[in-house]
């Protein structure tokens, strides 16, 4: 039996093998097989990752053999060897998953330097200064990223020597100043760890490797792995590469480079570069870095060749890259590429002008979207007239594009903690850093003071979508303090500030915001997207004001409507209690008619907003203490207005509590109890679908939906008082209407035994928030409280409420599609839970055979754009989704 291998050189492998080489371990040996510049090096595979795991956190000694074997090949390609004294090999460790995480792992540079090499590189190139400041990065981030000492620490001791020099500048220290820092940064490492910083080049690519692999499962990465459905079963890879050297002086630099604008989308160029500098300056906005144009004066050979290599990777990979480059003394090389994190605005546009350029099918330009991102589209932006009445206070880069608004916080753990507590607020810092991770998911926006368009900041918020302003360089930050001032003005926590990530204007105060304008390229893609997909799109909606806005996004129609939502209303609760402190049902029924001209008067608003739209209605589902008040000074004060005693209404609300409400007296066991409310709620359905095809022609095929069934029968029952209803009302009217009634399968009972509720129900609308709920066996509303020990614990990676889980919940859901087609083939099949929004729940969806997901207005075009891009992903015949309307014409009811 072969081997298996766990370490591949670049020149072994290809593009194809993602999997197994990591995102960034492909690319390089693509890019390698096409023949860009490439510092050569080795991938240790994510299979390998998986194994340390595995293995309880070791590196089994065979793979240390194929690394240590690996290494020997790469001397001889170099020409130079790992820790000689003559010509010393430095390699830098850098983690690659399948998917891009920027930021979220670790990385280690100028691996191989210890006191006698850093020698032979200072006398090697006659540059002491260059050799000791790449020693200094290295102790720092093996420090920081292999042992866990405090960055902060090594940043402490370098701004002492700084301030002790008279300069500002990590530039501005001399050799002999780096030559001190090595000595001190290393004295720093002994006190805090007890032993000697190591100086043998193989212990520290071990160790370093480790430390990439231990990061696959940092907090951070762990949080951004559950924000972006990335699977904690990929592992990373580890990619060990010949370092080369931008910090060797004024000939030499490094940078990044999109090959166009990752905020606007423009077809140019967009990268930055500092001289005399490594990768991790421009990317952590230490220094402010210069525009590439600068490069075209400064070196226009290397400029030149920079341009072709861009647009030849573009062309490549036929998207936009961000690409990270270094030049060593003259020399160009490209040490990774990858498809660029995008805006929003940016991606629609790319995609558009791709396939326009010839370069893509829509079908492949549907791909390149994620449908997350749209959301940043769909809310506020800065009103126009606010807008110019508001004062500049500072201005920085516009790094991510949008309108936030909030107070000031200073730390991530203190954005993320006032976010729980409901405050809003712009996160604040000098520069973020891959630990800010949380505090500028909490934040409404991000405000640096360093960095450029492709610092962290930068590229995560654009990830995220959230609005970003970088390298605002006026703000002078006091994180001890907690204070930003800025012209002579300082700031607290307490002061708001409003932040324009399209003008990177920054402003005190807060500022009005307006519903932004949908059009343009957001408007030919989604048409692209609706062209491609089978799986149509509803909202849940309870009022025509939502409805309106959902139909303006593209939602095809209503997927859950709320009754009970239409109670709450000041001007309605007074009835709905009414009906449930009544003791008989001539009390009752004098009650639902004062409610019945309020609900039918919300289904007309509805319907006319949908016109032919098909609009699902639930009925009543929650338990009736919801609608009580449960304070005594409350109950009194209601029972005066009811005209009761205090006493009677408090025994009515101690009567209806009950131990676990969610699966007590709610749902089709309401109408069982008490067939007067499905009456009224009947006839205030048929009823306003009359009035509105009388008055405006539009065909309505009225959906009444039956929640929480879980016994044919209970269905049979309720649905026989809806027919019977409706049946009088439509042959009073003297008019032909077709009506629809299905069910809720939210109760695991009901997937079960689909294949008989379907005898009774023309369609199903799967609830997933209870099926989840119900299947898991613990609360929605109270999960939170200990959901986030299983995150950390790896036992869920991702919240179930947020996501179908398809494994225990998804069974029950193809079951019962399953089953229920058995009984009634032109079944029509929903969802309506909160999943339907989420991009893997919509696939999962597309893929049983559903005919739609329904989900909140600013979620459709989330939604229209997964479905197409599950239909990319597995095609399936459109011909499968029948609307209700034909459904309805094939049944009887």
């Amino acid at each position: 039996m072969e081997k298996k291998k766990y370490v591949y050189l670049f020149s072994e492998g290809n593009g194809s093998m993602r999997n197994l080489l990591g995102g960034k371990g492909a690319n390089l040996a693509e890019m390698t097989n096409i023949g860009i510049p490439v510092p050569q090096g080795f991938t240790v595979t994510t299979e390998a990752c998986n194994k340390y795991y595995d293995d309880g956190k070791i590196i089994a000694e065979d793979i240390i053999n194929e690394i240590h074997e690996k290494m020997v090949e790469l001397e001889n390609i170099s020409g130079k060897k790992f820790g000689s004294l003559e010509n010393p090999l430095l390699v830098s460790v850098r983690s690659g998953a399948r998917a891009s995480m920027p930021g979220m792992m670790d990385t280690i540079l100028n691996l191989g330097l210890n006191d006698q090499t850093v020698e032979v590189m200072a006398n090697k190139t006659g540059n002491p200064r260059f050799a000791y400041d790449s020693y200094r990065r290295f102790i720092q981030m093996f420090a920081d990223v292999v042992m866990e000492i405090e960055k902060r620490s090594f940043e402490d001791i370098m701004d002492e020597m700084k301030a002790d020099r008279g300069v500002t500048l990590d530039t501005e220290l001399n050799a002999d100043d780096l030559k001190e820092l090595v000595i001190k940064f290393k004295a720093h490492y002994k006190a805090v760890k007890g032993d000697d910083f190591p100086s043998d080049p193989t212990v520290q690519l071990i160790e370093s490797i480790k430390a990439v692999f231990r990061s696959w499962n940092n907090p951070r990465a762990i949080v951004y792995r559950r924000m972006n459905d990335i699977p904690g079963s990929w592992g990373t890879a580890v990619n060990v590469q010949e370092m080369v050297f931008g910090n060797k002086g004024n000939t030499s630099g490094t940078g990044v480079a999109f090959s166009r604008n990752p905020s606007t989308g423009e077809k140019k160029i967009f990268a930055e570069y500092l001289m005399n500098a490594q990768g991790e300056d421009v990317v952590a906005g230490i220094r402010t870095p210069q525009n590439i144009e600068e490069l075209a004066k400064e070196n226009p050979a290397v400029y030149e060749q920079f341009m072709d290599i861009v647009a030849t990777l573009e062309d490549h990979y036929k998207d936009m890259q961000d690409m990270e480059f270094t030049i060593e003394e003259g020399k160009l090389y490209f040490l990774q590429t990858r498809n660029g994190k995008r805006t929003a605005q940016a991606a629609l546009k790319i995609a558009v002008d791709l396939v326009e350029e010839g370069k893509l099918t829509k079908e492949e330009a549907i791909l390149k979207v994620e449908p997350k991102q749209l959301d940043t589209l769909l809310h506020p932006a800065f009103d126009t007239e606010a807008l110019k009445a508001a004062a500049v206070m500072a201005k920085g880069l516009p790094a991510s594009p949008g309108a936030a608004c909030g107070k000031i916080a200073f730390t991530a753990e203190e954005a993320k903690e006032r976010h729980e507590n409901g405050e809003k607020v712009v996160l604040v810092r000098l520069e973020t850093s891959p630990e800010d991770i949380e505090g500028m998911i909490a934040a409404e926006g991000i405000l640096t003071v360093r960095g450029g368009m492709t610092s962290h900041a930068a590229v995560v918020a654009r990830g995220m979508g959230t609005c970003c302003v970088a390298g605002c360089g006026e703000l002078k930050v006091n994180e001890g303090a907690k204070t930003l001032e800025v012209g002579g003005v300082t700031y607290g926590v307490d002061d708001f500030i409003s932040i324009d990530g399209s003008t990177g204007n920054v402003y005190a105060g807060q500022i009005k915001t307006v519903d932004p304008e949908i059009s343009g390229y957001f408007g030919t893609f989604m048409a692209w997207a609706d062209d491609i997909r089978s799986l149509k799109v509803r909202t849940n909606a309870d009022n025509p004001r939502d409805t309106a806005q959902a139909v303006r996004f593209g939602a095809e129609g209503i997927g859950l409507c709320r009754t009970e939502h239409m109670f709450f209303e000041a001007d309605r609760i007074m009835a709905i209690r009414e009906m449930i402190v009544a003791k008989n049902e001539t009390d009752r029924r004098a009650a639902l008619e004062k409610l019945l001209p309020m609900q039918k008067g919300d289904f007309i608003g509805i319907y006319e907003e949908l016109q032919d739209k098909p609009a699902t209605i639930r009925f009543l589902d929650p338990p009736l203490h919801e609608f009580l008040p449960h304070e005594d000074d409350e109950i009194a004060e209601l029972s005066k207005e009811l005209g009761i005693t205090f006493e009677a209404l408090k025994n009515t609300v101690e009567s209806l509590h009950e131990f676990n409400p969610m699966m007590g007296h709610r749902g089709c066991r309401l109408a069982v109890s008490y067939p007067e409310i499905a009456e009224m709620q009947t006839r205030a359905v048929i009823e306003a679908a009359i009035d509105v095809k009388n008055r405006l022609g539009y065909d309505i095929v009225p959906e009444i939906m039956i929640p929480l069934v879980g016994e044919v029968k209970e269905l049979k029952y309720v649905k026989d008082v809806v027919t019977r209803t409706a049946d009088e009302i439509i042959k009073e009217a003297g008019i032909e209407m077709k009506y629809m009634v299905g069910t809720m399968i939210e109760i695991p009972r009901a997937a079960l035994t689909a294949d008989e509720i379907a005898n009774e129900a023309e369609f199903f609308s799967f609830g997933t928030n209870d099926l989840t709920q119900m299947t898991f066996g613990f609360s929605r509303d109270d999960a939170g409280n200990f959901l986030k020990y299983y995150y950390d614990n790896s036992i869920y990676e991702s919240d179930p409420f947020a996501r179908i889980d398809q494994v225990g919940v998804g069974k029950l859901i193809k079951m019962a599609a399953e089953l229920g087609k058995s009984t009634r083939p032109n079944i029509k099949l929903g969802i309506c839970g909160e999943h339907g929004g989420d991009p893997s729940s919509v696939e999962f969806c597309h893929n049983v055979g559903l005919n739609y997901v329904s989900c909140s207005p600013y979620r459709v075009p989330v939604a229209r754009l997964a479905a197409a891009q599950a239909e990319v992903k597995n095609p399936r015949s459109k011909s499968c989704d029948s609307s209700a309307e034909e459904v309805a014409a094939s049944t009887n009811n």
